[in-house]
């Protein structure tokens, strides 16, 4: 009999997860034009075997302009369709773990090196550099060059390019799609009137704000919700006076909830290079609070979700549903494992490893 929250099961729309713990998309900055490489393999087929509830791929751009940098794994070509699927049709073959994707666009975050050569914004021409757009010709730095702001084309074509993408996702059989709504991406760009100084109706009232990412939403919903569920990541706050904010979030939370939207993943952050963040364990729980409070979606907390105990705490209180973890579980890629142990609950295992499981932990693991 489970004994904690964090090991029962849960659902999203109709697909069932065997437990409350979500492996955020982390951006590998190893794909080779958009395509996964032999790295992808070893670092999901790693966390495939985790014992967590769910995997979801890294941030995945709809458009070559769209990536974060050079680096980033795409889904808006046939190659790079070809490559994440053989990816997952060998994870698969050792895995059922339920597999997701984020799919997003950088907007005016995008052109960037990779983190370990510094990761500044290459300027347009340069080497692994090109123009960014926006909704509005304001860069994230003054640095940077500035965007393009997007024209009704622009707006039609990137659409199109978010449902391209959800399309091949629903080929390539995933379990779910996140869109990327938050950190400062595209769409995050759109909702903060410090990045959108529209005057059209894109820009202005939070109602126009909010209309391109809801419109995405229903393009990729559209092509998506047959094989699984839509869900949302946001970031509740822009830690700026005059920001998005916590109170806009829940309006955004609750216009998404109206459209059939299946969850939302609550983060904060990255939209502004001034942004002052209070950081400390459980930082962005309170957020996730605020929006379970407000919707009846299932919640995903993250941000510094570290312990054990803390996580249990989150979900068991009923700040959120599930949480999510990302460099806890580079750090420890058997988290869940540990977790499960620590509560005396069991997790299931590959059985290449059952004959690791420790003595005083009898009962740790299920076979695949």
């Amino acid at each position: 009999m489970n004994r904690t929250k964090l090991f029962t099961p849960t659902s999203v729309g109709r697909l069932t997860l065997p437990n409350r713990i979500v492996i955020a998309p982390m951006c590998q900055y190893s794909a080779h034009e958009g395509m996964m490489t032999d790295w992808h393999l070893i670092h999901l087929g790693n966390l495939a075997n985790s014992g967590a509830g769910f995997l979801t791929i890294e941030a995945t751009a709809v458009s070559q302009e769209g990536r974060i940098s050079y680096g980033d794994v795409g889904l808006y070509s046939d190659g790079c369709e070809t490559a994440m699927g053989r990816t997952l049709e060998s994870i698969r073959r050792w895995s059922d773990i339920a597999i997701g994707i984020q799919l997003g666009h950088a907007g005016r975050k995008a052109s960037t090196d990779i983190p370990w050569n510094g990761g500044s914004q290459i300027a347009p021409g340069k080497d692994n550099g090109w123009q960014t757009v926006a909704p509005s010709a304001v860069p994230f730095q003054a640095s940077y060059a500035p965007p393009r702001a997007l024209d009704r084309e622009d707006l039609k074509r990137i659409r199109q390019a978010f449902g391209n993408a959800a399309a091949r996702a629903a080929r390539l059989g995933l379990a779910a799609i996140q869109i990327h709504g938050a950190h400062g991406y595209l769409l995050h760009q759109f909702l903060s009137p410090l990045s959108n100084h529209r005057s059209d109706e894109y820009g202005g009232s939070l109602e126009n704000r909010m209309r391109f990412p809801l419109e995405v939403f229903e393009v990729v919903q559209e092509e998506f919700s047959a094989s699984g569920p839509v869900t949302m990541r946001v970031s509740a706050s822009d830690w700026v006076d005059g920001g998005w904010s916590l109170d806009e979030t829940i309006a955004f939370a609750q216009a998404l909830e109206t459209k059939g939207r299946d969850a939302i993943h609550v983060s904060s952050g990255g939209l502004a290079a001034e942004q002052r963040i209070a950081i400390g364990p459980n930082y962005q729980v309170p957020f996730a609070r605020a929006v379970k409070a407000a919707t009846s979606m299932p919640v995903v907390a993250v941000g510094l979700i570290t312990e054990f105990e803390q996580a249990e705490a989150i979900v068991s209180t009923g700040d959120a549903d599930m949480i999510a973890i990302a460099r806890a579980i580079l750090y420890d890629p058997r988290w869940p494992w540990h977790a499960a142990a620590h509560f005396g609950e069991s997790v299931k295992a590959a059985p290449q490893y059952l004959r690791c499981q420790p003595r005083q932990f009898r009962t740790l693991f299920e076979s695949a």
